[in-house]
């Protein structure tokens, strides 16, 4: 209740505009997409909120660490080792398969720096659940954000990857010289 409410305030003093489709029916792994600031993450947090939809997120373990990291769980925050990627998927495919329910809120393009690819985590998590994934955006050319269409993955990669390029073709982030493009290593090395 709580954070719809804030969420209400927020999206009525923004700059920004909602323009979402439907909040998922059932448990997704929501993309946050261009993710070139930390406002992305704000953003992402404001739409999940307004539209009822309890998220978790996989934060860098030090910003759990002293004060911050009841605020960070409070919020949804899980703390992941980055240094160990494949413990992150494996983690998130357990719990979900042990029965908890919950959204995921994941940013494959990283960590804001100059990255070329996005990481393949959130596919590899989706495929191995059989959770669908939202495409949530930010769109600093338009000032919207929202959520997009949710997918079922099929398994044949440049067909997924494809459908998720063709729609945020168009989008730019906070910092739109800092966008990646949606295209995953794994896709080149099957070329």
């Amino acid at each position: 209740m709580i954070r719809r409410l804030a969420a209400r305030a927020f999206w009525s003093l923004s700059r920004w505009k909602l323009d979402s489709q439907p909040a998922p029916s059932r448990p997704t792994l929501l993309i946050g997409a261009p993710h070139t600031s930390n406002w992305d993450f704000i953003l992402m947090l404001g739409i999940a909120w307004r539209l009822g939809i309890e998220v978790h997120w996989l934060g860098k373990d030090s910003l759990f660490s002293g004060w911050r990291g009841p605020i960070m769980r409070a919020i949804g925050g899980i703390p992941v080792d980055r240094s160990d990627p494949s413990s992150i998927v494996a983690d998130v495919v357990g719990r979900v398969q042990a029965g908890e329910v919950f959204g995921l809120v994941v940013t494959p393009d990283g960590t804001r720096g100059a990255h070329t690819h996005w990481k393949s985590g959130f596919y590899r998590i989706a495929r191995e659940t059989g959770l669908p994934v939202t495409l949530g955006y930010v769109d600093r050319t338009t000032m919207r954000t929202g959520l997009g269409p949710t997918l079922d993955l099929t398994g044949n990669l440049d067909q997924d990857m494809d459908r998720i390029r063709a729609f945020y073709a168009d989008k730019a982030g906070f910092h739109p010289d800092q966008r990646v493009e949606p295209r995953l290593r794994e896709e080149e090395a099957a070329d």
